[in-house]
């Protein structure tokens, strides 16, 4: 009885919390049919397995384009009967979306005048500069003519994707459709912040019957007969702008995608499996890079964080660093363009923040949600620092360092003014605006940071991970400040560095539990709780090698290991939740991190178990994608790892994952001042017997490597060099 109590308090408190939680994404319901997302630039689309949007219930469906909804409806049915799926599947560099179809048996006055399995139906959807883009083609295999009506009904709601995630607006703005002719159709908004948004529908050939929510076209097909159609769906182009040909574009957009890749390291291992998810992680991540005014900067993920975030971009770029450099230096310029100025209590901004989250919907433009421009994150601004100097040391590009210098001493004066607004040395957060997130680390859900009894902590919070972030950024800033002459600036930096650290492990340290606490609370309680935040401090290189080892230890043990991967929160402690957000669910690229914390400390037996589990997880994935995080339930023989149903997929930084897990196996080192590359301490997991890397570039030099296991060792070999490179192991404690 006394545990019946306290399970029925837990949760009244749980529900109590998520209704007062501000941006919350709710669960209503299962997706009937499985989703697809494709990407471009600043535009994306999310359809179900037949190629419809709106169709079925369970997902975000729909047409998007800089935070609207510019398509909420465009569903195929022949003679008002769904036709039956055959199968659908993304084009292996994720450029397009094919669909097979078929039709049902279709009844007229009671009897069939067309016998299913007849009729195969193509669709071919793709995304280009603004549009939507598809071919429907039809042949009739049948030995008898076929006749039929294919009607495509469509409709939009202009829902800014807030509305689309589950806030309620009062008010609205007007939105109208009309025909524009016998093969268009435009549906428009005036939005109650001014704007006016348009989306243009249009129709080759034109249909034999337009309407203003349905196009129709009629068919008479001879046996072995085929035809197709084609619609074309724009996000705000005029409407005289006619889009171009399928073909033209899909072509255009092809050779678009292969020249992102140019450049860029590719691995291939003996692996075939693991092949398939290194593929379609690269895939992911090229889908999700965006061409902005600064450069290339990865999104988040689809569909809920396509737009800019700054600590994600920056985790995703760190996790690039090594395959390809140049996804960092974008990252930086823009986050170095869009850095806080003034002060701001409504998003968060205070002079050199660097920039959470920035959205361009009409909900952000009128301030019902505070993200045109949010700054509540307290991890991005050390994160840039960190970002900034290892790529400097990964490239020797010293110019763009010189270009980033300004933006990193403000980073550097926030992290020391108003990111410690005590000046007890650490780094807090605390929301200027009861519209902001209530906590601003990685781990944002409203219940994430608590202590061992259960209560949230409250006050100006330090997190474990954001010091860590701040020893590792300005240590690397000191080495740069060196690289431009600063050496009073690079001097005063590192001993600062090791004031922190010291005084971290005083604070932070828990002997009872063996490692470090989550966090200190505005009262200076720490947070008595065993989470993969002390894992990110291996990363970051702050803690003691004694200590380092206990904590790897830690972290391998069954209450944090599943299996599948490392949970977020272990097992036992009091807010432990295997299907939460942050309190006991797998995330990849948390242990990605911990990874290359683990190899730094020189534990490369874990890293090669835990690289090994989620390996594993990804071949039960869909696509062999990691989501953004899965469940963090105990692994069983014979069953796959658990989904979180809301999961982005693809999301970047889970999908730069699989890369992150070689790099820390392989130990890569870049030497630029001596134009070598290190492998240290190289160890392969089990499921590897060999790994190529082509095109692994240094400076104006590359060269192409073999790496083979051989039990415990393994062998180098040079296939290739271009220029002055030097290539070695280094085996060391």
């Amino acid at each position: 009885m006394p545990a019946e109590a306290t399970s029925m308090v837990v949760t009244v408190r749980a529900a109590q919390s998520v209704a007062e939680s501000p941006f919350y994404i709710p669960m209503t319901g299962p997706a009937a049919r499985p989703r697809r997302s494709l990407k471009h630039d600043d535009t994306f689309i999310v359809l179900d397995s037949h190629g419809d949007i709106g169709a079925s219930a369970g997902g975000p469906d729909g047409l998007f384009n800089a935070d609207t909804r510019y398509l909420a409806r465009l569903e195929l049915s022949l003679d008002e009967v769904q036709p039956l799926l055959l199968g659908s599947s993304l084009r292996d560099d994720n450029s397009s979306l094919t669909v097979d179809l078929t039709n049902p048996d279709i009844y007229r006055n009671g009897r069939i005048v067309l016998q299913k399995d007849m009729l195969h139906i193509v669709r071919s959807i793709f995304l280009w500069r603004g549009t939507a883009y598809q071919r429907i083609g039809l042949q009739n295999h049948g030995g008898d003519p076929a006749s039929f009506d294919l009607t495509l009904l469509f409709d939009n709601d202009f829902a800014d994707l807030f509305e689309v995630r589950g806030e309620k607006r009062p008010r609205r703005g007007i939105g109208s459709g009309e025909l524009l002719g016998p093969s268009d159709v435009q549906f428009d908004y005036r939005g109650l912040d001014g704007e006016s948004r348009h989306t243009a529908l249009h129709f080759d050939p034109r249909p034999t019957r337009l309407a203003v929510n349905a196009a129709t076209y009629h068919f008479e097909l001879a046996p072995q007969q085929a035809s197709s159609l084609f619609v074309a769906v724009s996000c705000n182009k005029p409407a005289a702008a006619k889009p171009v040909p399928f073909f033209r574009g899909l072509l255009a957009h092809c050779r678009e995608m292969r020249r992102s890749n140019d450049g860029a390291t590719s691995v291939e291992t003996s692996n075939n499996i693991f092949n398939e998810v290194l593929c379609q992680s690269m895939a992911d991540l090229n889908m999700l890079m965006t061409d902005t005014p600064q450069g290339r900067y990865p999104y988040a993920g689809i569909p809920w964080y396509s737009t800019t975030f700054g600590r994600d971009g920056i985790i995703t770029a760190l996790q690039m660093l090594w395959i390809d450099p140049r996804v960092a230096r974008g990252v930086l310029r823009r986050l170095a363009f869009y850095q806080a100025r003034t002060v701001d209590p409504l998003t968060d901004a205070e002079p050199g923040k660097i920039l959470h989250e920035m959205r361009g919907g009409e909900m952000a433009a009128l301030h019902e949600v505070p993200f045109a421009q949010y700054y509540g994150s307290v991890d991005a601004t050390p994160l840039f620092v960190l970002l900034a100097g290892l790529y400097v040391e990964r490239t020797g590009d010293e110019e763009t360092l010189a270009e980033l210098w300004p933006a990193v001493e403000a980073a550097l004066r926030w992290i020391d003014g108003a990111g410690d607004p005590d000046r007890d040395g650490f780094v807090e957060y605390q929301r200027a605006s009861e519209q902001g997130l209530a906590n601003q680390g990685w781990k944002d859900s409203f219940d994430a940071i608590f202590h061992a009894d259960g209560r949230l902590a409250e006050g100006n919070i330090a997190l474990a991970e954001v010091q860590g972030y701040v020893f590792a950024g300005k240590r690397l800033a000191a080495r740069s400040a060196r690289r431009l002459g600063k050496r009073d600036m690079a001097g005063k930096l590192e001993a600062e560095a090791e004031r922190l650290a010291q005084r971290f492990e005083e604070a932070f340290w828990c002997d009872e539990l063996g490692t470090y606490a989550l966090a200190l609370d505005g009262s200076k309680e720490p947070c008595r709780v065993r989470t993969s935040n002390a894992g990110q401090l291996l990363f970051s290189g702050m803690i003691r090698h004694d200590r380092a080892r206990l904590v790897a230890a830690d972290l391998m043990r069954s209450h944090f290991f599943t299996g599948w991967g490392i949970r977020t929160v272990a097992l036992g402690e009091a807010r432990y939740n295997p299907m939460s957000y942050h309190d006991g669910s797998i995330w990849p690229h948390d242990n990605a991190l911990i990874a290359l914390g683990l190899a730094r400390y020189g534990q490369k037996h874990a890293v090669a178990h835990l690289f090994r589990a989620l390996f594993d997880a990804a071949t039960y994935m869909d696509l062999r994608r990691l989501p953004e995080l899965f469940c963090g339930f105990r692994r069983e023989k014979g069953r796959g790892p658990t989904l979180y149903p809301v999961a982005c997929a693809p999301q970047a930084w889970a999908s730069a994952t699989p890369f992150t897990l070689l790099e820390a196996a392989l130990g890569l080192e870049f030497d630029t001042a001596n134009g070598e590359i290190r492998l240290r301490n190289p160890r392969l997991p089990a499921f590897l017997s060999e790994v190529v890397l082509r095109d692994l570039r240094l400076g104006a030099s590359s060269v192409d490597l073999r790496v083979r296991r051989h039990d415990q060792d393994v062998s180098l070999e040079v296939l290739r060099t271009h220029g002055e490179i030097r290539v070695s192991i280094v085996f060391a404690d």
